[in-house]
């Protein structure tokens, strides 16, 4: 490879870092936002242009119950939702008493559910799992609708 050519290479290469680390979710702080940040968008949804509307909706996670030991791989959760509705198909045309339900095992995004039941396969050991009501779009609500925090404990 010529000198010019592997210039390029850097230089493309460098561009490339800093727009990936201007792009990355931010606490304001400079830290990595988690799925509490308010700021933070969904993993894998697109931004939208212009303010996110808000909702009134609560969601909460009603199975496993906090603090549960339960047997695995197989972890049947359970969500509630009060104040929507689950809507089955994306939608670019936002209510706020429409949505999905976005769950989160250890701040990860594991399941962009269409329903408020479903199994998740988790090892053995301890988790803490973490409900978001979202837009039909999967971008959050401002502000964003939380459950709280379930702590559990899988056993083989």
């Amino acid at each position: 490879m010529t000198r010019h050519a592997t210039s390029r290479w850097v230089g493309a290469a460098l561009a490339l870092l800093l727009v990936a680390a201007a792009c990355a979710p931010t606490t304001g702080t400079g830290a990595p936002a988690s799925p509490s940040s308010s700021s933070s968008i969904a993993p894998g949804a697109s931004a939208s242009v212009g303010p996110r509307p808000s909702t009134s909706a609560v969601v909460a996670i009603t199975a496993p119950a906090v603090g549960a030991s339960v047997t695995g791989p197989s972890v049947h959760v359970v969500v509630t939702l009060t104040g929507a509705q689950i809507v089955q198909a994306t939608s670019t045309d936002v209510r706020p008493d429409q949505g999905h339900v976005h769950l989160y095992v250890n701040s990860q995004l594991v399941s962009m559910n269409y329903g408020l039941e479903q199994d998740i396969t988790l090892a053995p050991g301890t988790y803490v799992l973490k409900a978001e009501f979202v837009a039909s779009d999967h971008v959050p609500f401002n502000p964003r609708v939380w459950s709280s925090d379930v702590y559990i404990t899988v056993t083989g």
